[in-house]
């Protein structure tokens, strides 16, 4: 097999493309879908200060290299933020392989950990409120991502999301014709009173792709699934994908970007509709419905639940709930990193096809 660039030795084939590429083309191939996918939908204009949401995974320290590698034709500034959830060992995992990324590089990783800054981890927060752990997760960190850009004064928040995440929670909107959801998906969400632009630079770039490019730039990341996302339907919506891909290559591209080209705009309004009469929440300030947003009653639930626990094995009367400090927001400066660890591959994703990658 042959890169269709050079002729040398292809280490990775992209069905979709019907192409194969060297490792050096493969990653400009990357870097240039990405760079078009930024340009065509406008994402990110020059001078402005970007702030990537790092999970310790392949998708966002993807991301991070590329926009790192793009920032001097772009004209932009970029930091990397990353969310500690108190997922137990995958959380101090994923956090050393975000900050051995930022350390060797020397890049500014902005810090925010959920359990010493807000008082509760996910898990925990999503048996206060009753909720799926994913659902907690996600909450938390639509909130902190956007208010870790407003306190830091950046003008966009980049995310990891990539087709084949784009197109399993596509499906899933679907399958339950949600307007309002229809309405938000779409790679670039427009900064607005109390909200930061939010973007998705992958959203052209497969999964298998982005584990590849770690692979070939040398990227360490984690490989373990989330422990507490088993159940997920967005992985189930994956793997019914990922067999359609199998026998027709080029489908979850033709899905999204049909969408995103014929079909978003007929669902807009109905996401416009729900940014309006938004006011600020009493207890911290942010866009919400209510007078108190999602993520503090998140954090009221979760610290009401603790309490309690500790008043019974105390053998004292269950108290009301008790109030959650404000949120702190550290800036970490990069420091030499000692630790080694093996390579790894993130997120509780099902892989789309065994990545092969001919080194």
């Amino acid at each position: 097999m042959k890169c269709g660039g050079c002729r040398q030795p292809a280490v990775i084939d992209v069905r979709r493309h019907n192409a194969a590429f060297c490792g050096p083309c493969f990653v400009r191939h990357c870097r240039e879908q990405v760079r078009r996918t930024i340009h065509d939908l406008r994402m990110i204009a020059k001078g402005d200060r970007v702030l990537v949401a790092v999970s310790g995974g392949k998708d966002s320290l993807a991301l991070w290299d590329l926009l790192l590698d793009l920032a001097g034709d772009l004209s932009i500034e970029v930091d990397g933020l990353y969310l500690g959830l108190g997922i137990g060992d995958y959380s101090d995992e994923s956090g050393r392989l975000a900050r051995r990324f930022a350390d060797e590089r020397g890049l500014r990783l902005v810090e925010i950990d959920l359990p010493t800054d807000h008082g509760f981890a996910v898990p925990e927060g999503a048996k206060a409120a009753r909720r799926a752990p994913c659902s907690a997760c996600g909450l938390s960190k639509r909130h902190l991502f956007n208010q870790a850009a407003l306190d830091g004064g950046y003008d966009v928040v980049a995310t990891g999301h990539n087709l084949d995440d784009e197109a399993a929670v596509l499906l899933g909107n679907v399958l339950r014709w949600d307007g309002e959801y229809l309405g938000r998906q779409f790679p670039v969400l427009p900064a607005g009173e109390g909200f930061v632009r939010k973007v998705k630079p992958l959203v052209r770039v497969g999964e298998r792709e982005m584990a590849a490019y770690c692979v070939i730039r040398g990227i360490d990341y984690i490989v373990d699934e989330c422990p507490i996302a088993a159940g997920n339907k967005h992985l189930a919506y994956k793997e019914v994908l990922n067999d359609l891909e199998r026998r027709s290559p080029g489908t979850k591209a033709s899905f999204v970007s049909g969408f995103f080209d014929r079909a978003h705009e007929r669902f807009a309004g109905t996401a416009a509709e729900s940014r309006e009469g938004l006011r600020p929440c009493a207890s911290c300030g942010s866009p919400t419905p209510g007078e108190i947003c999602a993520f503090c009653r998140l954090r009221s639930q979760a610290g009401s639940a603790r309490a309690a626990d500790a008043s019974r094995a105390a053998g004292a009367p269950v108290d009301t709930p008790v109030a959650i400090a404000s949120p702190q927001r550290r800036d970490r400066a990069a420091e030499p990193d000692t630790h080694t660890g093996p390579t790894d591959r993130g997120a509780a994703n099902p892989a789309p096809d065994p990545i092969e990658v001919n080194r």
